[in-house]
């Protein structure tokens, strides 16, 4: 029982650090309609940027860094797709790939970085919550908080007049340029903000682990995906600050799947298939659910 708590305090971390991500894929892809495959490499640069800069003796200015570093990625995605006439899926691509030589750099030119002796948020929390019940939680505490400040500001955030123009562009820029919005402007903070949390999920990440490898982000943007597919089956298309913590579910329940799989002992190549199989399922699930209510009206009407 003891090695199961385990386990599940560990998925439930990695499910919420791993959120902010989902998070970031919710405002570019499902609000923005703008498929970002930078996700990796962005995921990566905030874990470079802040294990870089925590080792330097700055374990907040880590978290800001890594943010900073994640808008920049965004900026140059979305300079790309707006300015330059790249396609979306095309711009991703150019971007995580010079990517890995910027982590690299960040990174002193090694492939991994240890964080064993250097403070981090987490280890301030642990010193902050070592005469409480919550000792042994700090590293659920602080990935908690976190979550909860970026739910609540994705939710204001979107509900604000940028937000709801980030949302229209999303839906019809057509109509969003006739009523005198520029959908560049929108396109670009939508994908600052959106790279700012995957920065951020990556900081957080590299710090709760104590190290950080050049290929931490490999595989992430299916993994986001797959838990955006799981909050949305799951929440439906309710108002922002649901569908938001359906993203965190969605999240948790994938890392949980990651869990039960390595519990019997399921070799680690095979991991990225399983996540390309939750992918289709979590595609495949509603497209049937929906197959069948169509199914059943036309029965009821033959009847």
């Amino acid at each position: 029982m003891d090695a199961l708590w385990t386990l599940g305090q560990t998925a439930l971390e990695l499910g919420l650090i791993c959120s902010l991500t989902v998070l970031a894929l919710f405002l570019s892809y499902s609000m923005l309609n703008v498929c970002d495959l930078s996700t990796d490499g962005c995921f990566t640069l905030g874990a470079a940027v802040g294990a870089a800069v925590a080792i330097s003796g700055h374990p907040y200015g880590a978290v800001l860094c890594a943010m900073g570093a994640g808008v920049l990625s965004g900026f140059t995605a979305a300079l790309l797709q707006t300015r330059m006439g790249v396609d979306s899926l095309l711009a991703g691509i150019i971007v995580n790939t010079g990517l890995y030589s910027v982590n690299i750099w960040v990174m002193g030119g090694a492939a991994q970085l240890n964080l064993n002796r250097t403070d981090t948020v987490f280890t301030k929390m642990r010193a902050l919550l070592s005469a409480t019940p919550l000792a042994g939680q700090y590293r659920l505490v602080v990935a908690v908080i976190a979550v909860a400040l970026t739910a609540a500001f994705l939710t204001f955030f979107l509900n604000t007049r940028l937000g709801l123009s980030i949302r229209a562009t999303g839906d019809n820029p057509d109509m969003v340029r006739s009523s005198s919005i520029d959908p560049v402007f929108t396109t670009t903070v939508g994908l600052c903000v959106a790279n700012a949390f995957t920065g951020l999920s990556g900081c957080l990440l590299s710090q709760a682990q104590k190290s950080v490898s050049i290929d931490i982000g490999s595989g992430m943007v299916t993994i986001a995906l797959a838990s955006l597919l799981i909050g949305r089956t799951l929440m439906g298309r309710g108002g922002i600050f649901s569908r938001a913590m359906g993203m965190v579910l969605g999240s948790c329940l994938f890392r949980v799947v990651y869990t039960i799989a390595l519990r019997f002992h399921m070799p680690a190549y095979m991991l990225k298939l399983i996540s390309s199989l939750i992918v289709i399922l979590a595609i495949f699930l509603p497209y049937l659910a929906g197959r069948r209510t169509l199914f059943r009206r036309m029965m009821e009407r033959r009847t």
